[in-house]
């Protein structure tokens, strides 16, 4: 990494200690991961109801998803906390969850509306 590329403090708790691992980057001190502004801003997801989702939200399914390759299903009304947003998304999983009792997978930004 070069020393003449500044990175930006963190915009939860002001720390200049950021580092960047991929596309985000990250606060060691507080554990807040963000994405840069110019990297998304021009993607936008929307969600079921055409209300723009960002990282870090909670939104709730509004469909029951049978998970491929497993007996399990993810039922609607399951909320789901601090989500994030896959820019390059392959077959429209465009988010990336961890769900409780689940585990983590990838969800379609169609089946799940903003809570």
């Amino acid at each position: 990494m070069s020393l003449d590329t500044a990175l930006p403090a963190c915009p939860e708790c002001q720390s200049t200690y950021t580092y960047q691992d991929g596309d985000l980057l990250i606060c060691p001190e507080c554990v807040h991961e963000w994405r840069e502004v110019e990297v998304i801003e021009d993607y936008v997801i929307k969600d079921a109801n055409g209300n723009v989702i960002n990282d870090g939200d909670t939104v709730t399914v509004i469909k029951d998803l049978k998970i491929k390759g497993s007996s399990s299903v993810v039922k609607v009304g399951t909320k789901v906390k601090n989500i994030r947003l896959i820019a390059d998304a392959v077959d429209g999983h465009d988010i990336d969850c961890k769900i409780d009792g689940i585990g983590a997978m990838k969800l379609k930004s169609e089946f799940v509306k903003k809570a």
